[in-house]
């Protein structure tokens, strides 16, 4: 008798991942949870992190789009992108993404990712492009993933750190 463990483990994988999926739920950003924004903009970043007030600017900005991630009714993580104009062409922008700690590793970044892309696509948008930090390994292995594709880099874009700019065609 044969046993198939890593197709076992893969199906075990998988109900994991759609039962992550079912509990996240994407809803609009507001002003409203500016406080729980800032806190997990704190746990994610050091001295870049944005203020308060910058969070509740890019809120308000005519072009921004954010969107929250809510685990069993817990804000959980939240993206901010801005629509811009380059060369009489918009295209999206992601500004932030923000998983509390205890949260990340389970998908929840993704579906944000997607969620905005889908909402860039909506309004017609062909390009989507953002900056991380050149040590960010998580993140930048996410957005590969996802299809994005380094650009160039950014000498000291964070302060001392360098940073990337990669570029995704919608």
């Amino acid at each position: 008798m044969q046993h198939n463990y890593g197709k076992n483990l893969k199906s075990i994988l998988r109900l994991l991942y759609l039962e992550i999926d079912m509990e996240t739920k994407i809803e609009d950003l507001s002003l409203k949870l500016l406080d729980k924004l800032h806190e997990i903009e704190k746990q994610c970043f050091n001295q870049e992190a944005f203020t308060k007030q910058q969070i509740a600017y890019l809120l308000t900005d005519y072009n921004a789009i954010g969107l929250a991630a809510r685990t069993n009714g817990e804000i959980t993580g939240f993206i901010i992108a801005r629509v811009d104009n380059e060369r009489n062409t918009p295209v999206g922008h992601i500004l932030t993404v923000d998983i509390a700690p205890s949260y990340r590793c389970k998908g929840i970044a993704q579906k944000l990712m997607l969620e905005i892309e889908t909402i860039f696509k909506e309004k017609g948008i062909k390009e989507s492009h953002l900056e991380v930090r050149e040590d960010n390994v998580a993140a930048s292995n996410l957005y590969q993933k996802l299809g994005y594709r380094k650009e160039c880099k950014l000498d000291k874009y964070y302060g001392d750190a360098h940073g990337l700019y990669l570029k995704k065609t919608l």
